[in-house]
């Protein structure tokens, strides 16, 4: 559960990151690797699922819905229903502050039979659930929101569910993700036209279980198709380190001087690795070891150490591959020598947090410059280390609470978050494993105010 508010504050450590560490389990992956166990047959085991609240939420819900879920000493078991077999939960579900949980599930949801409600915390209740409602609603399923196509959401599913062709409006991972799940309880072939590619973890995951899935490539986006009714097979899964919380330390060990890193596992997924690909070309020093597949994923060992950065030109294609990061990229902008353009970054407005707003609000109370035109985000680095000194609204954004955190460890004066209770959703642990890689007992750089 998400506790009382917790301030935070981040200042220039004593001593450079240094040594190896591990980030926590990737949270899409977690997400689908509970939803997919449930539906099923047999016993899945998962090892390295994220335990922050978003994922815990997916658990519960699953749950709900029939499927047997244990957390053990080794890691977690899914006893699955099969594809079909879920049945109605007794009360509502809550999916807290996970946007991924509650577009995916609405996609499960509409092909099982029967009434389900959903509903979320106060940040979740105001994202937009109406790019899930409108194409779901072909396959027959009835959906009853608050105005705008906000949560709670009841959900009353198609008996026989039809099968869906959806051409993406835009690029969305969890969109087309919920009409691939809705897609399994469906006679005939669901087919979805994404204009871009964005991650595939439901694709490879699909694969993995069983089902059959064919994609094509068509100009700069992918057509994917599942044949519906599939018996899917329980199948073990070891989840990587989530790139996106890897993104934190790298950054700090980039712009702190002295550090090397060493982070294992880290999923390296290419629709997923776009901050790395940033960071390089900003001068970055990255170095990938120990590349493997593990459960259909690429996997692998990152080096950093810490580098002079420079201002880029990031082009709109490369928004899907790392929405997530772009507060973070922001931070390693304003410490960067000269200007970073971040292009087309419309669907920032519409994650935890009008995010595109936030970023650049952390930015102006820490000294930075920056511009934003249109969906444009311009930051202004001068190469030297940012003032600091600023108190940032987090909005109930972990992300943006962790990127504010990143800037303090570098910039001169240190930076407080007005909450960072949150971060535990994505990143349980965060303020230990930053403050552990402190070398030479450096001290606490991050703590409680």
């Amino acid at each position: 559960m998400i506790s009382a508010p917790r301030p935070l504050s981040a200042h220039r450590p004593a001593a450079p990151l240094a040594g190896t560490l591990r980030v926590p389990g990737d949270k899409s992956i977690s997400h689908r690797a509970l939803m997919f166990g449930a539906l099923a047959l047999g016993e899945t085991r998962i090892a390295g699922l994220l335990e922050g609240d978003d994922v815990l939420r997916t658990a519960a819900a699953m749950r709900a819905l029939g499927a047997e879920i244990v957390q053990g000493a080794e890691g977690w078991t899914v006893t699955g229903r099969g594809v079909g077999g879920l049945r109605e939960p007794e009360d509502v579900l809550d999916m807290g502050n996970s946007g991924t949980a509650a577009r995916l599930l609405a996609g499960i949801l509409a092909s099982s039979p029967g009434f389900a409600v959903m509903t979320g915390d106060a940040s979740l209740r105001r994202r937009p659930m109406k790019r899930v409602i409108d194409p779901l609603t072909a396959c027959g399923a009835r959906f009853e929101s608050r105005s705008g196509g906000r949560l709670p959401l009841a959900i009353h599913g198609a008996v026989d569910a039809l099968p869906l062709e959806y051409r993406l409006p835009v690029a969305s991972a969890q969109v087309k993700s919920a009409i691939l799940l809705c897609g399994l309880n469906a006679s005939g072939i669901t087919r979805v036209i994404e204009p871009v590619a964005t991650r595939d973890h439901s694709e490879n995951m699909l694969r993995h279980f069983g089902a059959e899935v064919t994609v094509m490539v068509e100009g700069a986006g992918r057509v994917i198709t599942l044949r519906g009714q599939p018996e899917l097979i329980a199948a073990d899964i070891v989840v990587p380190g989530d790139p996106s919380s890897a993104a934190f330390p790298i950054v700090a060990a980039l712009l702190i001087p002295g550090s090397v890193l060493r982070l294992e596992g880290v999923g390296l997924n290419p629709l997923r690795t776009g901050l790395f690909t940033c960071l390089r070309e900003m001068g970055g020093d990255i170095v990938i070891e120990n590349e493997r597949l593990e459960g259909g994923e690429p996997v692998g060992d990152l080096i950093v150490h810490h580098a002079t950065l420079r201002g880029i030109d990031v082009p709109p294609g490369r928004v899907p591959s790392m929405v997530d990061e772009f507060p973070i990229l922001a931070v390693a902008a304003a410490f960067a020598q000269g200007t970073t353009r971040m292009r087309g970054l419309h669907e920032l407005r519409v994650k935890e947090s009008d995010r595109l707003a936030a970023t650049a609000a952390l930015l102006e109370c820490n000294g930075a410059r920056l511009e934003v035109v249109g969906d444009d985000l311009l930051v202004h680095g001068t190469g030297r280390p940012a003032p600091g000194g600023g108190l940032v609204q987090t909005h109930m954004d972990h992300r943006l609470a962790m990127s504010a955190l990143v800037f303090g460890l570098a910039s001169d004066q240190p930076v407080r978050v007005d909450d960072g209770s949150f971060i535990d959703t994505s990143f349980p642990g965060f303020v230990d494993l930053m403050n552990g890689s402190i070398g030479n007992g450096g001290g606490s750089a991050l703590r409680t105010v």
